[in-house]
């Protein structure tokens, strides 16, 4: 979720008049950052996975599924290791938005090894089990993207009354009790307020409802101007959704620069790809992916700077959340693909100028500084810019965009990173190593081949809402270059015009098992696989990974939203009304439950072979074979 922060939270009256001096320290922050670790080189590969988990609650009995309201104990216990041996724990555990929800990572980054991708699988299974034994009965820990039933009447436990007139209330919504929000830190329930303020009324997510023979219209508490649609009011239909993230550590700072560009026109492709989300306030919808919900969820912008109001205590209109898709590339390869004007305060642009910063990441940085802080803690409202960087992360962390250039953290051995974030969560630990091990592969890839995925940042935009339309896993076809390796000889794209030059219309199938000309993401994975050596065990459980990349890619199995989409349609008490019962619910989690455990095959989710070789270490051979050298060679 981003910085944590300890201390007292500012009322936003309060935050809002300290909105400027978080800016130019922010600026001042990272400038002294940059001319220390500007030339930081020789950081070795590392890397990690993010997953976010829900505890859900079955009564057997009333056959019912909630969310259960206990993070805050169950993490409590889960850190107790970490607080005791932070050296040798296998997991590490941090709050998220919400009362049902904990986010795992391994206990250390994976290093450069290929025998590491065989432990990713191990290492969430574990993370899985760590949760599970501290449920109670009925509870199970489930890595989904969405609840059908949040917002619904008594979609947690315990349930509470929604307080939508109470103006203590940190989201007035009339759905989402702030009970919801996770209580062990007040940076969850500051921002829902915040952002709330800072906006000038609730937020407003409208999600377009699935329309079948017997839905009725005004959908119930729709607006009137968008009576289709499922209408929604507070952070935690967003913020309260769950995904998997990965972050890479680059050698030095250009190559983290490439590699955040490299994976920019990936983001859509895989929001497509890993598609988990079509059901919300207990509706079935006409999107299959959580993104723009969660945008509209943290949309703090005004109505002026939405454009619905002429400028005047505003200095911007703003086309975007600060939740969205990146907008504009960082190398300098990267640069004439911009053809997106990019807002940015001039003055602090100049600043970061003057600092030594180059153009393209000095606009980077400005452009993230045109929003406001919405959390700001008394404690930290003075700091030392040489040696402090929480103003700049305050603005960094709570800019939520399809992928993050991260700097390192001060005094640390941490290396400039970039954090990959647009991925669905699946439902069981080997989709998501897959999914995983399939994204690491394609940096490893595109480093070693130096390859070149640049399109338009306008063609990224617009594959960004492709992807999130109902079965775009099959049906849309998204912007992709047609010669992934012309990097050196770079004639770029036509972004002035209708049609890019340099890249074409392809389907994901297409993109990922090839077409014409193009190999495919998985074939060029596979030619940079047959360079290395690989042990036995890893590249079994590598090639299950990408045959299920390859089937799913092609049709023949389903996106997880396709499935969760076929067993609400296909259940007996379906009234083709886009009406999710309480019942259908309670089966559908019962049986992803199931699946994800192991106890019921899903051949047309994740096929037959799902039996990997995955492995809680690397083999000792290995290990010792790459083990540091003492400095006499010894």
């Amino acid at each position: 979720m981003g910085l944590l922060t300890e201390g007292s939270p500012l009322s936003w009256e309060e935050t809002k008049k300290l909105a400027k001096h978080v800016r130019e320290h922010g600026i001042k922050q990272f400038i002294n950052l940059y001319a220390r670790l500007k030339d930081r080189q020789g950081d070795v590969l590392k890397w990690g996975d993010e997953v976010e988990y829900m505890i859900i609650k079955f009564d057997d009995e009333k056959q019912t599924a909630q969310v259960s309201l206990r993070a805050l104990e169950i993490l409590d216990q889960l850190q107790e290791k970490e607080l005791k041996d932070p050296d040798s724990v296998k997991s590490l555990w941090r709050p998220e938005y919400a009362a049902y929800m904990v986010e795992g990572t391994p206990g250390k980054p994976y290093g450069g090894l290929l025998a590491h991708f065989n432990v990713v699988e191990s290492s969430m299974k574990y993370r899985r089990e760590e949760v599970a034994q501290l449920l109670n009965q009925g509870e199970s820990v489930m890595s989904i993207t969405s609840f059908p039933m949040l917002g619904c009447p008594k979609f947690s436990y315990p349930s509470f009354d929604v307080q939508p007139n109470n103006p203590e209330s940190a989201a007035q919504s009339l759905f989402f009790p702030d009970e919801a929000i996770f209580t062990g830190h007040p940076r969850f329930k500051n921002l829902t307020r915040n952002i709330r303020l800072r906006r000038g009324e609730k937020v407003c997510i409208n999600v377009p409802v699935f329309k079948d023979e017997k839905t009725k219209y005004p959908v119930f508490e729709a607006l009137p101007e968008t009576p289709d649609h499922v209408y929604m009011d507070a952070m935690g239909f967003g913020m309260g959704n769950c995904c998997l993230q990965l972050t890479f550590q680059a050698c030095n700072i250009n190559e983290a620069r490439y590699l955040y560009d490299q994976l920019t026109p990936l983001c859509p492709i895989m929001l497509a790809f890993t598609a988990a989300s079509p059901l919300y306030r207990g509706y079935l919808t006409d999107i299959d992916c959580r993104w723009n919900v969660i945008s509209a969820s943290v949309d703090c912008r005004t109505a002026e700077e939405r454009g619905l109001k002429p400028l005047k205590d505003n200095k911007f209109r703003i086309n975007k959340s600060r939740y969205d898709s990146i907008d504009s590339y960082l190398s300098e390869n990267g640069e004439k693909y911009n053809d997106v004007p990019l807002l940015y305060n001039e003055e602090d642009y100049q600043q970061l100028r003057e600092g030594g910063i180059d153009h393209l990441l000095a606009q980077h940085i400005a452009h993230l500084f045109i929003r406001d802080t919405v959390s700001l803690f008394s404690e930290k409202v003075n700091q030392n810019d040489e040696e402090e960087t929480d103003h700049f992360e305050n603005i960094q962390s709570t800019n939520w965009q399809t992928m993050r250039f991260k700097p390192p953290p001060p005094n640390s051995s941490i290396g400039w990173r970039v954090e990959f974030r647009p991925c669905e969560l699946q439902l069981t630990d080997f989709e998501n190593a897959a999914i995983v091990v399939f994204v690491v592969l394609l940096t490893r890839v595109i480093l070693s081949f130096k390859l070149n995925f640049l399109i338009p940042i306008s063609k990224v935009d617009e594959n960004m809402q492709k992807a999130q339309k109902r079965n775009a896993c099959m049906q849309e076809k998204f912007w992709f270059r047609k010669n992934v390796n012309d990097n050196k000889n770079d004639s770029g794209c036509e972004a002035t015009t209708d049609e890019c030059e340099g890249c074409e219309l392809w389907t994901i199938n297409e993109i990922i098992n090839g077409k014409d000309d193009f190999p495919g993401l998985i074939r060029l994975i596979n030619q940079y696989l047959a360079s290395m050596e690989v042990d036995a065990d890893t590249h079994c459980s590598i090639q299950q990974y990408l045959k299920l990349i390859q089937r799913r890619a092609s049709g023949n199995l389903l996106t997880t939203a396709s499935w969760i989409r076929k067993e609400v349609l296909n259940h007996p008490d379906y009234k083709n009304d886009s009406i999710v019962s309480e019942k259908i619910n309670y089966d559908l989690l019962k049986k992803a439950k199931k699946v994800q455990e192991g106890l019921l095959p899903c051949n047309e989710l994740i096929g037959c072979f799902t039996n990997s070789k995955t492995s809680e270490d690397i083999p000792p051979a290995i290990a010792k074979q790459h083990e540091p050298k003492a400095p006499n060679g010894n």
